[in-house]
């Protein structure tokens, strides 16, 4: 399987990270976004988007959402189970990763494109929503340290997709200053520990 994607989107990583610790194997492409290779038209012949990531099989089908990826590539190979076993965990894990990606994931996106100096030439940019989004993503901060308080993981007792959403998403916050302060120490103290994992540098 091949892996259209990018060292430093979050979204891409998602699905490193998540079949680093499934153990699948992916031949990684690497798209250089800033170059603009994902407007390409090479590349907009294999996502019409010109987003990342794409998973593209050996017969030719081409996926595209990292969440639809990973939970294709749950049902292809269901162990570890990172999305869940029971309906009740499923449900779980997957209430969290649309928490993640609706109250976390978007706010942080829009941070980083509407203040920090790369999108400058490439987007109208409007400060005062990034700013704005900037107290969403300290606010949903505070609410992970809660939840995480006297908890190893997120949604049960072990790893699964709504950590590795929120691990990859919270590391996202480097280019807009934003991480875990001393006002979070359980979300310091998770975040040590994903960022130990040897799939944190797949």
């Amino acid at each position: 399987m091949k892996l259209y994607s990018n060292r430093f989107a979050p979204s891409p990583r998602r699905v490193r990270m998540y079949a680093a610790e499934k153990g699948i194997a992916l031949d990684v492409v690497e798209v250089d976004i800033a170059a603009g290779e994902t407007q390409a038209p090479g590349f907009l012949g294999v996502n019409p988007l010109g987003e990342l990531p794409t998973l593209e099989l050996a017969d030719g089908t081409r996926m595209h959402e990292s969440l639809s990826i990973c939970r294709w590539l749950e049902e292809q190979h269901p162990e570890p189970a990172l999305f869940g076993r029971s309906a009740r965990e499923r449900a779980l894990i997957n209430g969290w990763v649309d928490r993640l990606m609706f109250r976390l994931y978007v706010p942080m996106v829009n941070v980083f494109r509407h203040t920090h100096p790369y999108w400058a030439t490439r987007i109208e940019q409007l400060p005062a929503w990034g700013e704005a989004e900037r107290a969403t993503v300290r606010r949903e901060f505070g609410a992970l340290d809660a939840a995480l308080a006297g908890r190893e993981f997120l949604a049960g007792p072990a790893l699964s997709m709504a950590d590795i959403v929120a691990f990859t998403t919270v590391d996202f916050g480097k280019p807009s200053k934003l991480r875990a302060g001393d006002a979070e120490p359980h979300l310091r103290r998770w975040y040590a520990a994903l960022n130990a994992r040897p799939s944190a540098r797949a």
